[in-house]
């Protein structure tokens, strides 16, 4: 794999454990910038995930300080095949987002 994967085919997809549970939906990125282009170092997979992309008044009308979901990082998501993304680590490795 070149080490390259367009962020529009993870988007909405559902990340499932190593015991195929689903953990929720890739609903946001993380990225650096590196050099002259970006890099990701983490995916917000779950609620909180979309709440970050639809911002903060959207959590402030329905009255939610957090959403639950978790902070997945670069390595604990196997994106080989971008369509089934699967967690590679325990879902207790992960932070809470």
């Amino acid at each position: 794999m070149s080490g390259r994967v367009r962020l529009d085919r993870l988007v909405g997809r559902k990340v499932l454990t190593a015991n195929n549970r689903l953990l929720g939906r890739v609903e946001e990125f993380r990225a650096e910038r590196r050099g002259h282009g970006w890099v990701i170092t983490g995916y917000v997979v779950g609620s909180s995930g979309l709440f970050e992309r639809l911002g903060l008044g959207v959590r402030l009308l329905l009255g939610m300080k957090h959403g639950g979901g978790f902070i997945v990082r670069w390595d604990q998501l196997d994106v080989t095949h971008p369509e089934r993304p699967r967690l590679v680590c325990a879902v207790e490795d992960l932070r809470r987002a």
